[in-house]
């Protein structure tokens, strides 16, 4: 398993553009995150971020120029999305190459989750590490996110400790290139020239809003088509709003049972996702999951 490459690291003041890749932004949160995000770093908004149609914010063409820019422009330093919502892999085989090319030329992260995974796989092909954070629409309504301009400036993000251990695999400590996102967005790009290749990886998934049979079977499509056979661990963040049926499955049994046939650690609980709380963790980086419930970073974006 390949890490990737570690950008150049922010420092305050630094510039950062903010684009939207995929669903429309909320104005009032979308405005407080701005001014949230303006006190730490130069803050640039993309032509489309405020633009809207449908339930994309503004045409694919718009939006893929917009990222196309941010990251082909030498001046910025970060790529920061406004929201997830839906629509990034609509716009990925048509800016994917340029991208991919573009981060190659000149390293920087990218910021976001939720739909932004999709993108998270372009700076993955590029061999580029991103990280898995707050969006700008969230820190309207939270604050500023101190950590992630932490991790963004070169620290380390800090370890997450007592994790519930759904399967203990072996052994002790277990080491791989921290990958994945959202749990659908994972599977919605088996057999796309995006597909994240797991082999080596500690696979992170969370998701919002899946009934515990959806989430069943995309678990179950990743272990059909061999997509998981090389994680060496699973941690698992916020699993919410996942209302079961009058079965009375809920979606921890479902993760339970069907990550637990992986025979790796498989750790629930982990502090990030759609719930109250969203902490960063680095695409691309090695991580290590101990037995007791513990996954830490060997490497941030230094």
């Amino acid at each position: 398993m390949t890490v990737s490459l570690a950008p150049p690291p922010l420092r305050p003041g630094a510039s950062v553009r903010v684009v939207a890749p995929s669903g429309p932004v909320p104005s009032d949160a979308f405005e407080a995150g701005l001014g949230a995000l303006a006190s730490r770093y130069a803050v640039s908004v993309s032509a489309a971020a405020r633009s809207r149609q449908g339930f994309l914010a503004g045409p694919d063409e718009a939006r893929g120029a917009d990222l196309v820019d941010a990251v082909t422009d030498p001046a910025v330093r970060a790529v920061i999305a406004a929201r997830g919502g839906y629509g990034a892999t609509r716009i990925l085989d048509a800016i994917g190459e340029r991208v991919v090319a573009g981060l190659k030329a000149d390293p920087k992260p990218l910021v976001g989750f939720s739909d932004v995974t999709a993108l998270h796989a372009l700076w993955r092909v590029a061999g580029v590490r991103s990280v898995h954070g707050t969006m700008v629409a969230g820190m309207g309504r939270r604050g500023r996110d101190d950590e992630l301009c932490a991790v963004l400036e070169g620290a380390r993000p800090s370890a997450w400790e007592g994790l519930e251990v759904l399967h203990p695999g072996a052994p002790v400590e277990v080491s791989g290139v921290a990958l994945g996102g959202n749990l659908a967005l994972v599977a919605a790009l088996v057999g796309t020239p995006w597909e994240l290749d797991l082999d080596g990886a500690v696979l992170f998934l969370e998701d919002v809003g899946e009934a515990p049979y959806r989430v069943d079977r995309m678990v179950t499509q990743l272990r059909s088509c061999g997509a998981l056979a090389g994680v060496r661990a699973v941690v698992l963040g916020g699993f919410t709003d996942s209302r079961g049926g009058p079965d009375g499955v809920t979606v921890d049994e479902v993760l339970r049972e069907r990550l637990a046939g992986l025979g790796v650690r498989v750790l629930a609980g982990a502090p990030f996702g759609h719930g109250a709380e969203h902490r960063p963790w680095v695409q691309g980086a090695v991580v290590t999951v101990h037995g007791d419930g513990r996954v830490a970073h060997d490497e941030g974006l230094e």
